[in-house]
């Protein structure tokens, strides 16, 4: 096909924009992100009648013969945990960032997890069954392995986008639901076959595997390494810029004489191989492979966090500060929903991430809306939105306030008078704008 130079021009010229937005440390709403972080460590400190953030605080500013880390498990769990989910947040948003979708990170953390787990069994069956060290090599071996299985997944996923023409959602909603069965077939055959007796779980007490993932450090460096790196490729390579311009514009991009397919499957196989990363310290810390639940729905929780962090769904926009924030405030949030709680905490848990998600977007959405001169909230359907959010969201603060001392009708009213505040002055401004912009 004949490419011309306006559309080749217009491809890198979108290109040098987006280099040029990474070039800056943060962005607006990166800015506003770190502050909503702040605004729930707060919150939470003020709402938790233990006061674990205020006690930990004055431990720390006391000082002591415990190591400092000792002082705030709080923050440590905090820090560890968002490692745990950053890692494989950065694959998921690379692939967002480049337009596609993987919903199976999940899955494919419970895979590689069960493939380490299997590797070590079939190359120390008696240390495995009999809990003794499993020596170095071994692990290096496995951890090698389960890094190569996971590079053969996300050539899956490209072959699948690219060759046999599958949307991306369809290609990894397939392994979504297939690589944990086959993890669970996987793990019972050769527990079958090494030690004579099906197990549908390999439990891990090598300390020095285990303590990989339960150490205070060794996560949170190797994230702060696969960060950098990742950071480093989309913001000061011309092969980061050709994924943001894949993003933007797949069209322009291929016309561009840029190879798509090869960007495709370089998104897709850092994505696996970050779960696979990932899935090799949760096995670490939860002491076992236990394919049917391990990583369940963490596929969702990486694809809120980069939501949440400023990536567009649409493709072609997101950076890595944006999506380490927005791992952040997902672990703080999810952290506060624990202290303030407490009993049946995960019940929330789902729900409030899902709004944080809708709430995050929405935000977006309205900005880029009221340049428009659309309105969200207009006429009789933006009328019944309102009330509609306004009960869903005192509805949810009410079930939450009587797991708390506050009371459910008090935290429930005073949430559902905030909403709906927030939604009038919001119907009040979009009616203004348009009426500046001459439309009805």
């Amino acid at each position: 096909m004949f490419r011309s130079p306006q559309t080749k021009g217009s491809a890198l010229a979108g290109e040098s924009n987006f280099f040029a937005t990474l070039s800056r440390p943060f962005r607006r709403s990166e800015w506003g992100l770190l502050l909503a972080i702040l605004a729930v460590v707060v919150l939470t400190a003020v709402l938790d009648d233990r006061h674990i953030y205020w006690n930990e605080l004055k431990a720390l500013l006391a000082g002591g013969s415990q190591p400092w880390y000792e002082r705030i498990p709080s923050a440590i769990n905090i820090v560890r945990q968002t490692a745990y989910l950053g890692i494989f947040a950065l694959g998921a948003a690379i692939v967002i960032i480049a337009g596609g979708i993987d919903l199976s990170s999940g899955s494919m953390i419970a895979f590689s997890g069960s493939m380490c787990a299997t590797i070590m069994v079939l190359l120390a069956p008696d240390e495995m069954k009999f809990a003794r060290p499993v020596g170095l090599s071994t692990i290096a071996l496995a951890i090698a392995g389960t890094l190569v299985l996971a590079l053969l997944v996300g050539s899956l996923h490209a072959w699948l986008i690219t060759v046999v023409g599958l949307p991306p959602f369809i290609a990894t909603l397939a392994t979504l639901v297939g690589l944990r069965s086959l993890a669970r077939a996987v793990v019972e055959n050769v527990t079958a076959a090494t030690w004579g007796g099906k197990s549908t779980q390999i439990n891990m007490f090598d300390m020095q595997f285990r303590y990989l993932a339960t150490s205070v450090w060794i996560p949170v460096v190797l994230f702060c390494l696969l960060a950098t790196a990742t950071w480093l490729l989309l913001s000061r390579t011309v092969v980061g810029r050709h994924l943001y311009a894949l993003g933007g514009n797949e069209q322009a991009t291929r016309l561009s004489g840029i190879h798509t397919d090869r960007l495709k499957w370089l998104a897709y196989c850092i994505s696996a191989l970050l779960s696979a990363v990932a899935g090799i310290l949760y096995i670490g810390e939860q002491s076992g492979a236990y394919p049917q639940t391990l990583g369940q729905g963490y596929e969702l929780n990486a694809i809120a966090a980069a939501v949440v962090g400023g990536c567009s769904l649409q493709g072609g926009v997101g950076t890595i500060p944006g999506t380490i924030l927005g791992v952040l405030f997902l672990r703080t949030v999810i952290d506060a929903i624990a202290k303030i709680i407490k009993t049946g905490a995960d019940v929330y848990e789902g729900m409030i991430v899902g709004g944080v998600v809708v709430i995050a977007v929405a935000l977006t959405q309205l900005r880029t809306a009221g340049r428009q001169g659309k309105r969200f909230f207009g006429g009789a359907l933006g009328v019944v939105t309102i009330v509609n959010l306004t009960l869903v969201t005192g509805i949810i603060a009410a079930l939450m306030g009587q797991q708390t001392k506050h009371g459910a009708t008090r935290i429930g009213s005073i949430a559902a008078s905030i909403a709906f505040i927030l939604l009038i002055l919001i119907k009040l401004v979009e009616s203004r704008r348009g009426r500046a912009l001459g439309k009805p």
